[in-house]
């Protein structure tokens, strides 16, 4: 079997640690360095998709939408929702990370088709928080796959996005019938809790990790009133 090569780095900022980008052959895996596992691998972006279609399913005959991705990744959730909008539409995509844009501006840019170069595609690299406190109705739908879901896993201040105080901000952000689409490991009660307390009508998906098998991950689809 073909070994796995770590072929680049990064340091996740605030003293997160280091991000590390592996290949083996044509497949590609993103790992935090000194912990067991991967955080993605780009075989397996199932859910990502799941969470771009109830996303944005409302927004396919809708002029002029705009969407906010949280997290690039390896870019499955960007061109999921891309897949799903139409050609008046436009997408920002928020990364904490330059390299990850750059990596998927290289070679791992070919497993999700390249969604950078979609000319409906704007970057912002910086913290999403700094997007989701805006104070005005800005946005159609907003997709949060940011780290590991509501527990912060490489940044500490994703905690804020999904507190009472951060989910309000992102309610007050939404345009009249939004949708809040939020990227799960697995379930987590009191998320949906702060969701329902804050005003949201919320409902829960489960979506396989790969497109019939794998792990279950959980979206939450939290609307607008």
């Amino acid at each position: 079997m073909t070994p796995w090569m770590q072929i680049n780095s990064a340091q996740i900022p605030n003293n997160g640690g280091e991000l590390t980008l592996h290949q083996r052959g044509k497949e590609f895996s993103i790992r935090i360095a000194g912990k067991r596992g991967e955080l993605m691998n780009s075989r397996v972006f199932n859910s990502e998709k799941v969470l771009s279609r109830v996303g944005c399913a409302h927004l396919k005959e809708v002029a002029n939408a705009n969407v906010l991705v949280g997290g690039l990744g390896m870019g499955y959730t960007l061109t999921a929702a891309l897949n799903v909008l139409n050609e008046s539409a436009s997408v920002t995509v928020a990364e904490l990370i330059p390299e990850v844009v750059t990596w998927n501006q290289g070679p791992l840019g070919q497993c999700s088709g390249y969604p950078l170069k979609d000319p409906r595609t704007q970057v912002k690299v910086g913290d999403v928080t700094k997007l989701l406190n805006l104070q005005s109705e800005t946005y159609d739908a907003i997709l949060l796959d940011v780290d590991n879901g509501p527990r912060g896993l490489t940044h500490a201040d994703n905690n804020w996005i999904y507190s009472e105080v951060g989910l309000k901000a992102i309610l007050q952000m939404l345009r009249p019938k939004g949708v809040l689409a939020i990227w799960s490991a697995g379930p987590d009660y009191l998320s949906e809790v702060r969701l329902k307390n804050v005003g949201y009508k919320v409902d829960t998906r489960i979506a396989s990790a790969r497109a019939d098998k794998g792990v279950k991950h959980t979206i939450f689809l939290a609307k607008k009133p």
